[in-house]
């Protein structure tokens, strides 16, 4: 029977200790288990030559405290957690790792200080991550943890790659008997957009009601001002939610590994947790959407 595995990134700051709080939280619940990974930079030659196998000697420090960390969130949230150290780019690590635990969700923080030679898990590193993962990825913007998640803010375009995110959606909600929040929002006299978007809106909350999960579902006509990232992180606000679901590509780029633009507003600006879904690929490709 395949255990379901989290992996977390910690580089020892209060940002991403939060998000492994969030993981165990999260695997207690799903009953999964937790790796945790740190990734040490590798040593320039002038350090090697100021001690003896630079990193070696690194890597069992950081692996020790990382043991201290494991069997303290162990006992605390009554999951099983190991660690791993690993050496070369973050980015690459993390999603290497992740494909060799055989890892189902990744939940790392897109912000923090850390200390020493653990690179800091900000920017570009999470962003890369998530672009570049074939497993949903979370992202934790604020040092906080949320024990239930119940309001999921589930944001509808017109690309047929949205729905994707749908069965990830009822998957989560049913750990927590969330409720989904569906929104779509058109522009001012678009019409045939609007038409869409209400059809789009049936056919997923139908579906996720017949699933059994408890579900809502809104049209709002924006404007233009106004960007679509924002508009989701406003909605999210009205509810007190504790989840944003996106995907994190246009259609028209489903074949690259870049974000649209809305993806990585909510992604850097969202203070709740996110969770980013990388498109399948498509062979066929249809118009532009907006791709949240």
């Amino acid at each position: 029977m395949l255990t379901n595995k989290i992996l977390v990134p910690v580089g020892f700051s209060e940002q991403s200790l939060a998000a492994l709080k969030q993981a165990c939280l999260i695997a207690k619940i799903k009953k999964s288990e937790v790796i945790i990974l740190s990734v040490i930079e590798e040593q320039s030659k002038i350090s090697g030559l100021l001690i003896d196998n630079p990193f070696e000697e690194i890597r069992n420090k950081v692996k020790d405290k990382l043991d201290e960390i494991s069997e303290m969130h162990s006992s605390k949230f009554s999951v099983k957690v190991d660690s791993m150290v690993a050496n070369g780019k973050i980015y690459e690590q993390i999603v290497e790792v992740s494909s060799m635990i055989n890892a189902n969700l990744i939940v790392m923080g897109t912000n923090g200080s850390p200390k020493g030679v653990i690179k800091k898990f900000i920017g570009s590193n999470a962003e890369r991550v998530v672009r570049l993962s074939n497993i949903p990825v979370i992202t934790i913007k604020e040092n906080i943890s949320t024990e239930n998640f119940d309001n999921i803010i589930l944001p509808l375009d017109l690309g047929k790659e949205t729905k994707e995110k749908v069965t990830f959606a009822i998957e989560y909600a049913r750990y927590w008997n969330s409720t989904i929040r569906i929104v779509s929002v058109f522009l001012k006299d678009n019409t045939n957009e609007k038409n869409i978007l209400i059809k789009n809106l049936n056919q997923v909350s139908n579906f996720i009601s017949n699933a059994g999960v408890k579900c809502t579902s809104e049209l709002i006509e924006g404007e233009k001002k106004q960007s679509l990232g924002d508009f989701v992180i406003n909605y999210e606000k009205k509810f007190d939610s504790d989840l944003i679901i996106i995907m994190t590509k246009k259609e028209e780029l489903a074949l690259s590994n870049n974000l649209s633009v809305t993806a990585r507003y909510i992604i850097h600006n969202s203070k709740i947790p996110v969770m980013s879904i990388k498109p399948k690929p498509r062979k066929f490709i249809t118009s532009p959407t907006t791709a949240f």
